[in-house]
This record gives structure tokens, sequence and C-alpha cells, in this order.
């Protein structure tokens, strides 16, 4: 009679899992590229269709930035529970001994590293096609460090929600943007502030308050959501 094998750790799973992300991302470093590929066409676009006048484009620059980024993020969030759903790895993640939401926790974590991060990182480079002042510069990075994981996190939501429909790209954009528009304020509000002369810390505090009430709630409504889809 064969002894069952060590339980998995939160971390171990942790990493098995995002090991695992990151490796089936390497086999499609083209689809990882393409938020960022939006997120510059789209502000390109805005520069072009104003003219490029840098006066007018500093006025735009915090909301044109934040909605290039938050578009970016949402072509991909269709994809965050699915391929899992179809090749039968929620079935699993349902069976392990290791708690669902902490797996979806880990899944969201992996979907931000992935595809808001890099915008993140590259935001310094939006914001000089932009023209947005340097000074700002450490404000909007800020907002969007705080501001990005709470809009994977408020995603997933909505992910799991849809998770067992076919073709569900539309109705999920539906769904999201409204719990979107807060965050978006609150963090275009943020840079906004900044060059207008005002205090930024207010709207990145109602980031940071979101973020931390989010951490903890989305995951286990995310899991319950999934729960009740493979019901």
């Amino acid at each position: 009679m064969s002894l069952p094998g060590p339980q998995p750790t939160l971390f171990s799973a942790a990493r098995a899992l995002l090991a695992r992300d990151l490796k089936l991302l390497w086999r499609r470093r083209g689809d990882a590229a393409q938020p960022i590929l939006f997120a510059v066409l789209v502000v390109a676009l805005f520069a072009l269709a104003l003219g490029g006048a840098p006066k007018l484009l500093q006025s735009v620059a915090s909301a044109v930035l934040w909605l290039a980024i938050l578009l970016a993020g949402l072509l991909s969030l269709d994809t965050l529970f699915r391929s899992d759903a179809e090749d039968g790895s929620l079935e699993q993640w349902l069976l392990s001994p290791v708690p669902l939401a902490w797996l979806v926790a880990v899944r969201v974590f992996s979907h931000w590293l992935t595809t808001a991060f890099p915008l993140v990182l590259v935001s310094p480079l939006l914001a000089e096609l932009m023209h947005l002042p340097r000074a700002q510069l450490p404000v909007l990075v800020t907002a969007l460090a705080l501001g990005t994981p709470l809009l994977s996190l408020l995603g997933a939501v909505v992910a799991a929600l849809t998770v067992g429909m076919r073709r569900a790209g539309i109705l999920l954009a539906l769904l999201v943007l409204p719990l979107y528009v807060p965050v978006l304020v609150f963090g275009a509000g943020a840079v906004a502030a900044a060059a207008q002369g005002f205090d930024a810390s207010g709207a990145l505090l109602m980031l940071a308050a979101g973020l931390l009430v989010s951490a903890v709630l989305a995951p286990m409504t995310a899991a319950a959501a999934i729960r009740i889809a493979n019901s």
C-alpha cells in the first residue's frame, strides 16, 4: 500500500502555478507584446488626432494614458481563466487541497505581472508621447502601480462569472467597464491634480484602499464564481 505524498503548501503551489504561466507565456511571446503595442498605438493615434500641440496634449495626457492602459489590459482579460476551463485545469483547482481563492490570487498576480506591469514600465515613454511634464511622472507611475493591480482583481471577478460562457468577450467588457470607472477617475485625477498644483495623495490613498479591499475580497468572490460555473 503506497503512502500519500506530501501535501503542497501555499507557496509551493503558487510557485508551480506561476512557473507554468510564465512558461506558457514564453511560448506565446507574440501575444505577450500585444498589450504594449496596443497602448502605444492608442496613445500615438490620440497624439496625431489632436495635432501634436504640446499644451493640448498635456491637458488630456493623464486621461489618455489611463484609458490606453485600461483598454490594453482588457484585451487579455477574457483568457484569464478560459484556457484553464477548456483544458480541465479549473477542475483540478477545485480538487486541489490548496484553497481555490489562493490559486485565483496567484493567477491574478500572474496576469498583472505579464500584462499590466510591462505597461507600467513603458508608461514614461507613453508620457513623453503625450508631452506630460516629467515632474508628474512619479505621480503617474505610483497611480498605475496601485491602480493596475486593482483593475486585474476587479476583472478577475467578472472573468470568473463569465468563464462558463462561450464568446463572452463583449459581455465581459460591458460588465467590467462600470467597475473600472472609479479606478480610472482616481488614477487620472491624481495626475491631473498634480498638474494643477494640488495634492494628489487623496486620490492615491483611495486607490491604495481599493487595492487592499479587493486583494482580500476579489479572490474569494472569483473562487465562488468558479465553483458556481463548474457546479
